[in-house]
């Protein structure tokens, strides 16, 4: 039996992970569960799962689900706990799918732990690439990609990467492919978070948007796979079918194709190097509407070229842009700024931030609070 660490078991991801392990119940059991502030939803996955630990990112939200529970599970609070679980001795595989910086800490306590970890949440890798990896290295973790694109990539790889050319992400190109840049400064966080694909948060949806996701998912390619950013490539794929490509010298390409489902990634990560049910539809792709592929446009995707220029540039400039980010798609949805002042936003923000290659995780934080300081103070020129 296995037991799971969920990281973010509120949200999407984590209630796809949950719908694995209930097809498995002989192979997985839900060993720790976390959560920012959705105590409701924890009662009720406490009382299906019995977690031995439950944690709760928020003081206040652990102490109402320690009230409502009626089992032996143990709520604790606060990121110090985050980290006990992912590194518990009784932890093996760690989903790590806390959305944002907030999940970086415990996604490296997991890999300094040696655990198999999951990685849905990009920014491990965004701030901290060079420390998380090499502590995936020093203390033989397993990391295995979650996202729909790596995992693809990761798959398509199992061959060997003898005479790789490049690596190919494909990018639905969210709910605004096809409209014009000059009708993209009115629009709406509804309209932005109306994904045509997938079904996500607020803040990964609007990334999706602006391209910002798929500018995370380069920089994170380059460390999953040791590449550097003129062998990383991106298409628009708005169908959503194909979730990456590889090619070879030889003229070779191997693609990875499945419905848009998250389960499909979770469960091969959960399962790796095996495969079990995923509970997801096989694709038919005489019932699909014909495969488009586009280039991107990086004039109106600029959060797409700035994630490009951060990772050309090394060191604290994709953190910068991460935490810029994060500034500007809060501002966004909470009806601050326009649409378009997301880019705008980051861009300033790296010019104006000092640049510099951090070698331990305080700098890491120190450089993601200093560049929230910056755009915060630029956001309000734009308010």
């Amino acid at each position: 039996m296995i037991n799971l660490t969920l990281l973010g078991a509120t949200g999407s991801i984590g209630q796809s992970t949950l719908a694995v392990v209930d097809l498995h119940p002989e192979q997985f059991q839900v060993f720790a569960i976390s959560a920012n502030t959705n105590w409701q939803d924890m009662v009720k996955l406490c009382a299906k799962y019995k977690p031995k630990y439950a944690v709760m990112a928020d003081e206040n939200a652990a102490t109402q689900l320690s009230a409502q529970l009626q089992n032996d599970t143990t709520v604790l609070s606060g990121a110090s706990a985050l980290e006990m679980i992912a590194e518990h001795v009784q932890t093996d595989y760690v989903m790590a799918a806390i959305v944002g910086s907030a999940g970086m800490a415990s996604s490296l306590a997991a890999a300094k732990a040696g655990k198999r970890i999951m990685l849905a949440n990009k920014e491990s890798l965004v701030l901290a690439g060079d420390i998380f990896m090499q502590a995936v290295k020093d203390n033989n973790a397993e990391l295995i990609p979650v996202d729909s694109e790596h995992s693809a990539i990761f798959q398509c790889l199992q061959g060997g990467t003898s005479g790789l050319s490049k690596i190919q992400l494909t990018a639905s190109g969210g709910p605004f492919l096809h409209t014009p840049l000059d009708e993209l400064d009115t629009i709406t966080p509804e309209q932005a978070c109306a994904h045509p694909n997938w079904s996500m948060g607020r803040k990964i949806s609007v990334d999706s948007a602006t391209m910002m996701n798929k500018g995370l998912e380069v920089i994170e390619a380059h460390y999953l796979f040791n590449l550097p950013h003129n062998q990383i490539d991106v298409v628009m794929h708005p169908q959503s079918i194909i979730h990456s490509s590889v090619y070879f010298n030889d003229g070779s390409t191997l693609s990875q194709l499945g419905n848009p489902d998250m389960r499909t990634v979770i469960s091969y990560a959960m399962s790796y190097p095996q495969r079990i049910d995923s509970g997801v539809e096989a694709l038919d792709l005489t019932q699909n509407s014909p495969l488009e592929f586009y280039v991107p446009d990086f004039e109106k995707f600029a959060c797409l070229r700035l994630a490009f220029d951060a990772l050309k540039q090394g060191g604290s400039a994709m953190g910068t842009i991460n935490a810029a980010n994060e500034v500007a798609v809060a501002g966004f949805l909470d009806n601050k700024i326009k649409f378009l002042d997301i880019a705008k936003i980051i861009e300033k923000t790296l010019t104006q931030s000092a640049h510099h290659f951090p070698t331990t995780l305080a700098q890491v934080i120190d450089n993601d609070q200093s560049s929230r300081a910056i755009a915060n103070e630029i956001m309000l020129s734009y308010a």
